[in-house]
């Protein structure tokens, strides 16, 4: 699971370097698209929790050290992400279109959330998402559009990225 973990964080640290560099030049309303969620979205579902703890934990880690945000914002609204979306592995069929879709909008939700209540608790520190303007809906929108295509590449790294498919349906 170590190795699987490391993986995940280092395909997070790739996203969000991505985003940082050349999809900050295609914003729309300064909003991108948060691959690096959708990454730890994507091996959470099909990992299971602890595998998206791990995964929100220390690539959240990563991208705090990358970023201006106070040291664990990240690691928090992504771990607790990442065990949120790890919950819900098993529970539905892995499509190609519609679940990546609603689980990305799931999770960008989530985030926002966490953001907005770690603001209410440090208003003058944590950074949150005005529901008024367009950013976190186009974010959102984002997220959930890219969703099928990200989950779509993730699948092509499945030995690195998901767990070994037990025998007899355990």
């Amino acid at each position: 699971m170590a190795k699987r973990v490391a993986w995940i964080a280092a395909f997070c640290v790739a996203a969000a370097l991505l985003q940082s560099t050349i999809l900050s030049r295609l914003a729309i309303y300064r909003a991108v698209p948060d691959l690096a969620l959708g990454i730890i979205v994507y091996a959470a579902y099909v990992n299971g929790t602890m595998t998206g703890q791990l995964s929100g934990f220390f690539s959240g880690l990563l991208i705090d050290f990358l970023s201006a945000a106070p040291l664990g914002l990240n690691t928090l609204v992504r771990t607790l992400v990442g065990a949120l979306a790890g919950i819900m592995k098993g529970t539905f069929f892995l499509d190609v279109f519609f679940l990546p879709m609603a689980l990305c909008a799931g999770a960008t939700a989530v985030k926002a959330l966490l953001y907005f209540l770690l603001h209410l608790l440090i208003p003058g520190i944590v950074p949150s998402y005005d529901f008024m303007t367009p950013v976190f809906w186009v974010e959102l929108a984002m997220n959930t559009l890219t969703a099928p295509l990200l989950f779509g590449f993730l699948r092509l790294f499945e030995p690195l990225l998901a767990g070994r498919r037990e025998a007899n349906g355990r």
